[in-house]
């Protein structure tokens, strides 16, 4: 079966594919046009040393030294002593898929042919992404507005011979890797060190792993919370068609249509629909209104992130022989905001999550015992894990605190307004792996919750998702280890296992749910 292609500079990139070239699902290529273009480009950078011509970071040194000029004998030294320079990270490695990203996000930001970058760099980045030979990259050390100049320093040094590389399961000292595959270390040309790492790839790579499974959380949610309603017999009404349609946000809109049927022919719901009960609390009358905020939050992340990662974000930019321009195209701010915006969307999320889960334990739900248990007092029930959420809550809050609207000056002052966007990204990841801990620890309550309704039976598609967790987990009846089954819906939330179990059913029932796939709240 033949490989599916991308072609860099030419395609619009997105979450998804991207996400597919890291994957090995996808190759992605320079098309022979697309190579035309960037030697084309390339040419530009080689005038400008024939011609003497003062162009920063070609003939200049950089930052406050920009008004240093700079022979053409030399710009070879200085795009080298550039990456070493720059290579200040420190902390543990990210993520290696982040480092993979960031790779394929910089070939598509070179790749459109406005960089001077040369076919032989560009070349050899995509050798790093076929064969997995990834960098590595410390997480701390950028403020994301002359991009992110020491992660991608660091992502760069083996181009070198420098740095380290992910090989055989551990980091590896490049010169080693480069040997043992035959490859020799490169000699960048002028421009090309300056052309490597300005740029917002950090910050966007972690912005996509980020936008991805944020989306999932959102998706999965919407599952926890239908199954915590069923539980403890919410009412439907809040989620009516016509009342969405008097405040259509289409966040809110998406979230009560999803709700809607999640809880098509439910038993247990029939079986409370003249009860005297008139209001439901707000984490569970407000799903559509909270879950749907959240929703409209990582439509904006979305959004930038398609448009930061099909952009080209160095600095100077030539856009033809006269026109060569030193602008702030690698500033974060862009996607800075949106991702602080992203945290803070996630963090809601576990909030009012962790209040549904609070709610199942108080007592005062029909059928529903304190704590999840029948006999305690001896037994603590499900009291204590609640507590997890209550710090994993609060840990989130912490992280919201905006890194956008901090800056520090840097480079003697010519960087004087710095985004700090990276931080934005890390924080975001941070969050949004809290919140996948906190909805698999409400979808280990709603199914202890859901085995109080019984013998009544929910939706089949919420029905899927409480036989996931009961074809691994048995309804407790005293206090035993909270330890491995915390570990096994954890594994379910961060696995997408509950949106491949509802897919599935959708699927043969042939049941009107919209899924991941749809076009507006996909990747693609």
């Amino acid at each position: 079966m033949n490989q599916a292609i991308f072609q860099y500079g030419e395609e619009q990139l997105s979450i998804g594919l991207a996400l597919e070239i890291a994957n090995g699902k996808r190759l992605g290529i320079l098309s022979a046009t697309a190579r035309a273009k960037i030697q084309q480009n390339r040419n530009l950078v080689d005038e400008v040393l024939e011609s003497g011509r003062i162009v920063y970071g070609v003939t200049t040194g950089f930052g406050p030294l920009c008004t240093t000029f700079v022979s053409g004998e030399q710009s070879q030294i200085l795009q080298h002593n550039l990456l070493k320079s720059h290579s200040v990270g420190v902390g543990e490695a990210i993520p290696k898929e982040v480092a993979k990203l960031m790779l394929i996000l910089k070939v598509q930001a070179l790749a459109q042919g406005y960089s001077g970058i040369s076919l032989a760099t560009l070349d050899r980045i995509l050798w790093h992404i076929e064969e997995d030979l990834i960098p590595f990259v410390p997480a701390q050390g950028s403020v994301g507005a002359s991009g992110d100049l020491a992660p991608l320093s660091h992502l760069f040094l083996p181009l070198i011979g420098f740095g380290k590389i992910f090989h055989q399961g551990k980091y590896e000292p490049t010169a080693k890797v480069l040997q043992e595959y035959q490859q020799p270390a490169i000699q960048l040309q002028a421009k090309e060190g300056l052309a490597l790492i300005n740029g917002t790839q950090f910050m966007a790579a972690f912005g996509i792993v980020v936008a991805a499974r944020l989306q999932s959380c959102l998706d999965q949610a919407d599952i926890t919370a239908a199954m915590m309603l069923e539980a403890m017999t919410g009412s439907a009404k809040p989620f009516h068609p016509d009342l969405h349609r008097l405040r259509p946000h289409i966040g809110c809109s998406y979230v009560a249509e999803r709700l809607r049927a999640l809880l098509s022919e439910s038993a247990i719901m029939k079986s409370h629909e003249n009860c005297s009960r008139v209001q439901d609390p707000y984490s569970l009358r407000c799903i559509p209104q909270v879950h749907g905020a959240s929703r409209s939050a990582w439509l904006h992340l979305k959004d930038a992130l398609h448009t930061e990662i099909n952009s080209v974000t160095d600095n100077p930019i030539l856009l033809d022989d006269i026109n060569i321009i030193s602008g702030g195209n690698f500033h974060g701010q862009p996607i800075a905001l949106p991702l602080d915006y992203a945290a803070m969307a996630a963090a809601e999320i576990g909030n009012i999550a962790d209040r549904r889960i609070y709610l199942s334990i108080e007592g005062k739900m029909p059928g529903v015992p304190k704590l999840l248990m029948d006999e305690v007092g001896l037994n603590s029930g499900f009291m204590i894990p609640q507590y997890t959420t209550a710090a994993l809550v609060t840990e989130n809050k912490t992280l919201c605190f905006p890194a956008s609207v901090d800056s520090v000056p840097t480079s003697l002052g010519q960087e004087d307004h710095v985004s700090m966007g990276s931080i934005s990204a890390r924080k975001a990841w941070q969050v949004v792996q809290n919140l996948e801990q906190i909805l698999g620890i409400e979808l280990l309550y709603a199914a202890q919750a859901l085995d109080f309704q019984r013998p009544l039976r929910s939706s089949a598609l919420v029905e899927s998702c409480y036989l996931l967790v009961r074809e691994q987990i048995g309804h407790r009846t005293n206090d035993t280890l909270f330890i491995d089954e915390l570990a096994i819906v954890i594994g379910l939330i961060r696995e997408g296992k509950l949106l491949a179990a509802t897919d599935d059913v959708a699927q043969q029932q042939q049941l009107p749910f919209k899924n991941i796939r749809h076009e507006l709240f996909g990747i693609y």
